[in-house]
Parts: C-alpha cells; sequence; structure tokens
C-alpha cells in the first residue's frame, strides 16, 4: 500500500508538472505554464517574482523533486498507504 502511494507520488507529481508546461528546457509555448506564467508577470510588473508558484512548478519541471521533497513525501505516503491497505483487507 505504502510503496506504491509513495512511487505515484513521486513520479506522478513532476509528470503532471511537466504536463502542464514546466520542463528541462523551460516552460512550453502555448502551455498553461506560459498562462500561469503571463499572469504572474503582469501582476508582478513584468516579473515573475522568485519563491512564486510559477517559479517553483519551474524548478520542479526542470529539476525534479529536491531529496527532501521525496523524503517527505515518502515518510508521509507510505504509512497512509499502509493504513488504506490494512483497511481494505
Amino acid at each position: 500500500g505504502g510503496v506504491p502511494a509513495a512511487g505515484v507520488a513521486l513520479v506522478g507529481i513532476p509528470a503532471g508538472i511537466w504536463a502542464l508546461g514546466f520542463t528541462a528546457a523551460g516552460i512550453s509555448a502555448g502551455s498553461i505554464a506560459a498562462k500561469m506564467m503571463s499572469v504572474a508577470a503582469i501582476a508582478n510588473n513584468g516579473g515573475v517574482a522568485a519563491g512564486s508558484t510559477v517559479a517553483v512548478l519551474q524548478s520542479v519541471g526542470a529539476t525534479g523533486l529536491s531529496i527532501g521533497t521525496k523524503i517527505g513525501l515518502t515518510s508521509a505516503l507510505g504509512p497512509l498507504g499502509a493504513l488504506a491497505g490494512a483497511k481494505l483487507s
């Protein structure tokens, strides 16, 4: 239970972020990410603020999840998956 949930999160979250248009090569033209970046830039007088949602998603899209995030997700989702598996048994 816990291992599959953690695996889905560790693979699924970056894949979902990539599908939005946040990629290693930058934000894909015409994507949802491009629209988000445009809105953020308009709201911030032409720039995207460091630490904003767009900046964080682009960072994850470019480099993947940090080791700390991976450990946190695995730690949080492992017991939850085990509990769900126990309830279903």
